[in-house]
């Protein structure tokens, strides 16, 4: 058993679980890649210390400094911890409706909450933290969803740990999020094998699915574009928010208590697996269930349970 310097060095290398029982087409094998085993609990622990890593190189983050985030959960809980051990100031700009596990871990690693309305979502919380940059000259704006040290961070763990560990897959399925891990994880894999098809999961314009963002509501991540995301892209899958929790129930129903943006992406994975003769699909299981058991997702009623997620960013 490998003995680690630093929890950090605990990032990446997270496993893939065959989760082809719950395929709808028995000649296509469906296997998650459990992000949920990094140290803060989400894929996100990936591009939270490759930014900081970068700008710390680069000289922008010093001792002692203050760093800038918006986030609706994963990617600022996961820099709270690495700024937490390394000793810098984090401030998170959360959206005030977010759920109340998110907002408690946050605490727990020490990061200061900046409150944005609730009504104007992740969007929302993008808007104050670019303002609060302009009026704080001195604080480091990291900004996941422009700084590509976020799609790099995948590029060049994620996608060559799929390949290693998936030599024969054919498709690829992740949550349009801040667009990072599609697009540095489609790069790797297309550089690799221009065959494989990256797929994106988004839920219908003017609706909320945890964790994902449709292209057609008004914001293009500046990332998504930088790495070329329409070309990149060979489709994407549209899920609604009831879906995501049907598909949230499924894997647990195989023993995997994901988080709701998991659950989405299983979504996709099968409605591709249905329009194909045979394959491989792996998708991004991005965190696990706990910061999510206030939603009800596994225990209220199916309608209630939307009903919620409809009212609280759980992302």
């Amino acid at each position: 058993m490998t003995v680690y310097n630093s929890v950090l060095e605990m990032i990446g290398n997270t496993p893939i679980v065959d989760l082809s029982q719950l395929s709808p087409n028995p000649n296509v094998r469906i296997l998650g890649k459990m992000e949920g085993q990094n140290p803060a609990g989400s894929v996100k622990d990936r591009i939270a210390l490759s930014m900081i890593t970068e700008a710390e190189a680069e000289g922008r983050i010093t001792p002692g400094c203050t760093i800038l985030e918006p986030s609706s959960g994963n990617t600022g809980i996961a820099m709270a911890m690495i700024c937490r051990i390394r000793g810098y100031h984090l401030k998170i700009v959360l959206p005030g409706n977010v759920s109340i596990e998110r907002r408690q871990l946050l605490e727990v690693y020490g990061a200061e909450i900046i409150d944005s309305p609730g009504e104007e979502g992740s969007n929302g919380a993008v808007r104050r933290a670019i303002e609060l940059a302009d009026e704080h000259p001195d604080w480091v704006f990291l900004y996941q969803y422009a700084n590509e040290a976020n799609p790099r961070a995948h590029y060049r763990t994620t996608g060559p740990e799929i390949l290693r560990d998936v030599p024969d897959i054919t498709h690829f399925v992740a949550g349009l999020g801040t667009s990072g891990t599609l697009m540095g994880v489609g790069t790797f894999l297309k550089e690799h094998n221009p065959e494989i098809k990256i797929l994106a999961v988004e839920p219908p314009t003017g609706e909320k699915v945890e964790g994902l963002r449709s292209l057609e509501d008004g914001y293009i991540p500046p990332v998504f574009d930088k790495w070329g995301g329409y070309d990149l892209l060979d489709g994407k899958s549209i899920v609604r928010p009831r879906e995501s929790l049907e598909y949230t129930r499924k894997l647990a129903d195989a023993g995997v208590f994901s988080g709701i943006s998991a659950g989405a992406a299983l979504a996709g994975a099968c409605k591709v697996a249905q329009k194909i003769e045979s394959g491989v699909i792996v998708f991004i299981v991005c965190d696990y269930g706990w910061k999510y058991l206030s939603t009800g997702a596994w225990t209220l009623d199916l309608d209630e349970a939307t009903a919620n997620a409809e009212k609280v960013i759980y992302f």
